[in-house]
């Protein structure tokens, strides 16, 4: 299984950049994303820049992957990791019953 891990961009030159990450810095190659400003947040799979996305999101998929390291820890309580988890599952619209 690979799973895209979110680094941002320390410096960047013109097909790679330096990033920092989970693991520290790595070098990501940037042939599906072209150039990015330093301070950009890239979804990387296998040093390999796939997406460019926004630093909320990268909290959160690292938020989901401290939870997977949890998870192999032992740990059974994930309300910490995810924040919307204290709340009641709602189905969506299309799903509830209609009553006329």
């Amino acid at each position: 299984m690979c799973l895209g891990i979110p680094v941002q961009v320390i410096e960047c030159g013109e097909h790679f950049a330096r990033c920092a990450g989970r693991n520290g810095e790595v070098r990501i190659d940037l042939s599906l994303v072209g150039q990015q400003l330093p301070g950009s947040w890239l979804l990387s799979f296998l040093n390999a820049a796939r997406e460019v996305i926004n630093g909320e999101r990268a909290a959160a998929i690292n938020a989901a992957l401290d939870a997977l390291d949890a998870a192999q820890a032992g740990v059974t309580d994930f309300s910490a990791f995810f924040a919307d988890l204290d709340r009641e599952p709602q189905l969506p619209d299309f799903l509830r019953t209609q009553t006329s």
